[in-house]
């Protein structure tokens, strides 16, 4: 049933004051073209010119090219004014269907298209509008499959809910909000990396007191303590059992717990003699790319687990060598240096587990793996907390905008 207030639409319940209307109803649409590259006359002049790759940065002030009068005059580009919607028409990565605002006079090319401002809507509500509705305007796409491209025709047939202008613009200042706290969080995480790469560079460079070991010294020279996992092939995995963790995995320096997870059976554990790796074991990947990335094995939801052949199960005596210290050291760039030095292979690089065994890296003594270890690892939680703050904010967007722009909740 339609609560009261509201009403029921081509595009689905939405309060009794908000009208639908099609795109070339209370707007139009443009799109625009390219000057010949070939010839240098149109190129490098004071007319800005924006390519549809620019459309990822949703708020645009400045655009990489500009084009001469003569190459404006000799394609068929066109001068748009500052606060078009602009929309993604071709392509069949991400930026069809793409959406962003100029805030500046600029030509397009023929890859983008552009809704021009008129005093019925609100910009930034427009945009917010087609942004919300990504997947929906992608699968409007002619050709086949969807696969041609969006088109002039198809945006002027686009039906819009369109508030009173008061409530648009309430509704673009709330969504502009999130996004201004998302963009404030993506910023304090790079300024934060960008701390924590300096601060392994100075923390991990050795000292002249610190002592030069190969991997394999580290483990005592034991194969039990330096190995690789197991030759696990296809007819062994299930959907569910003693969990595969596979190359996939293994980040530089992170555990990446995907989905799409693998299994094998006890039975197939038993019969090809499989080692069960551990929580707290470093997992070097020894296949491309890159290869010799590593993390330290976390505590899982999984009972027991096993690895593939292509990943070297290190398990160093922890009286002696603090596990941390070593995955930060085998994430610097001096450690994948040293590992593309001895990959071998054509199709599928990689590095064997003896050469791997003797790359040698230089240690300080274990107070010092350690206090090194706590700083870097007190960096890394400080970004695991600041990367699921971000994610909530995105959910949060999200949710926002399916309430404000369907009229669930008034402004």
């Amino acid at each position: 049933m339609v609560k009261q207030g509201y009403k029921q639409t081509e595009i689905g319940i939405i309060p009794e004051d908000w009208e639908v209307k099609f795109v070339k109803e209370f707007t139009d649409c443009t799109a625009g073209g390219t000057p010949s590259t070939q010839i240098k006359e149109y190129w490098n002049g004071n007319i800005p010119w924006m390519n549809s790759g620019e459309l990822n940065k949703k708020k645009v002030y400045d655009v990489e090219n500009s084009i001469t009068e003569l190459g404006y005059n000799n394609s068929s580009t066109k001068l748009i004014p500052e606060k078009c919607v602009l929309i993604g028409l071709a392509g069949q990565g991400k930026t069809r269907g793409t959406v962003a605002i100029n805030f500046m006079e600029l030509c397009i090319n023929q890859s983008i298209g552009a809704f021009l401002p008129s005093k019925q809507y609100i910009t930034e509500y427009l945009f917010y509008n087609l942004e919300n509705r990504y997947e929906e305007i992608r699968g409007l796409s002619s050709g086949d499959g969807g696969r041609g491209g969006l088109n002039l025709q198809i945006l002027k047939s686009l039906q819009i809910p369109l508030p009173p202008l008061p409530e648009q613009e309430a509704i673009a200042e709330a969504l502009s909000d999130a996004d201004a706290w998302i963009a404030s969080l993506e910023q304090l995480i790079a300024k934060k990396r960008l701390i924590k790469q300096g601060a392994m560079q100075e923390l991990l460079t050795p000292r002249d007191d610190w002592e030069s070991k190969s991997l394999f010294e580290i483990a005592d020279k034991k194969r039990d303590l330096f190995n690789d996992g197991d030759w696990i092939e296809s007819e062994h995995i299930i959907d569910e059992g003693i969990r595969l963790v596979q190359t996939g995995n293994i980040g530089i320096g992170k555990f990446l717990n995907k989905g799409g997870r693998k299994y094998i059976s006890e039975k197939s554990f038993n019969d090809l003699k499989c080692k069960e790796i551990k929580e707290g074991d470093l997992l070097i990947c020894r296949l491309a790319e890159p290869a010799g990335r590593a993390c330290i094995f976390p505590k899982t939801e999984d009972y027991n687990s096993v690895t593939s052949v292509d990943v070297t199960i290190f398990r160093p005596d922890v009286q002696k060598y603090n596990r941390e210290f070593l995955m930060y050291t085998f994430c610097t760039n001096e450690w994948f240096t040293d590992i593309i030095e001895k990959v071998g292979g054509t199709t599928h690089k990689r590095i064997s587990r003896g050469n791997l065994g003797g790359v040698s890296i230089k240690i300080p003594s274990l107070s010092e793996q350690t206090r090194i270890a706590t700083i870097l690892s007190d960096m890394d939680a400080e970004l695991e907390a600041l990367e699921q703050k971000l994610s909530k904010a995105r959910q949060i967007k999200q949710g926002m905008m399916q309430e404000l722009l369907t009229g669930r909740i008034r402004l």
